[in-house]
């Protein structure tokens, strides 16, 4: 049974599934759907047009899926959407997208620890860790299993890659490459993420290729296209290299090195 308290404000056209806990002083938009087993400790504000997924958890004054604060923003409806598992701590806030029709967008079983900003038109995937402090901009991507340690800022429409990590109070300016470890003001790539790669029970034939495939790219002094066409010429490319591969050659940005 789904458990609200007295002093929570829960708009008559909310939707709100099964076995939900809304704690004190939470506020709940009319646009708002939020589906079964979420808890929301207190003083948290879900507003806009807001949707979110099973068995999420907002710690106090979590405030998700109000008005983006892009100053381009002229009205309409904008979305923001939530998977499940995810945990949100202290503080967070998530913004709507800010051309209609446009959403902020989190996937599943991520865990987004205190004071992280996360602005308008972000996705992000599966299985995320964000340490307190983050400073997200605009459209950033950030794919699944990545790390994001603490007080790091990212600039609009980066991307950071599967299973990379960054290190704290890091200026991200430049796509971070998966599966690497990145640090610095501004960052730069430092190595491959070995620990984060065991972790995840990453084969050893691909860990070995991963690190061939880095040390050509980001330590041979090759330009970036060169070393990506030998490694491409070298033989059969594992997924994991390919994705490395595909995700430097088709990076706006450009990615640190």
């Amino acid at each position: 049974m789904t458990k609200i308290h007295p002093s929570a404000v829960i708009s008559s056209s909310a939707l709100i599934g099964e076995d939900c806990y809304i704690g004190p002083y939470c506020i709940i938009g009319d646009h708002v759907v939020i589906g079964d087993r979420c808890r929301l400790h207190s003083h948290v504000v879900i507003d806009g047009y807001t949707t979110v997924g099973a068995n999420n958890e907002f710690f106090p004054f979590a405030s998700i899926g109000l008005k983006t604060q892009d100053l381009k923003w002229k009205g309409g409806i904008t979305y923001t959407k939530i998977g499940c598992g995810n945990t949100f701590r202290e503080c967070v806030t998530v913004n709507s997208g800010t051309a209609p029709g446009e959403s902020t967008v989190i996937g599943d079983k991520n865990l987004i620890m205190a004071y992280c900003h996360i602005a308008h038109n972000c996705v992000l995937g599966n299985e995320i860790i964000i340490s307190n402090g983050l400073a997200m901009a605009g459209h950033v991507v950030v794919e699944d299993m990545a790390v994001i340690s603490g007080l790091v800022t990212i600039h609009q429409f980066v991307r950071v890659g599967t299973l990379s990590i960054i290190g704290g109070s890091s200026k991200v300016n430049q796509d971070v490459p998966p599966y690497l470890m990145v640090d610095g003001n501004p960052v730069r790539a430092r190595t491959l993420n070995k620990v984060g790669l065991e972790r995840h029970n990453i084969s050893h034939a691909v860990q070995l290729q991963l690190k061939h495939a880095y040390r050509l790219i980001f330590r041979s002094g090759m330009a970036i296209d060169n070393a990506v066409n030998q490694l491409e010429e070298e033989g059969t490319l594992l997924p994991e290299t390919e994705h490395l591969i595909n995700f430097v050659k088709n990076s706006p940005r450009g990615v640190c090195k």
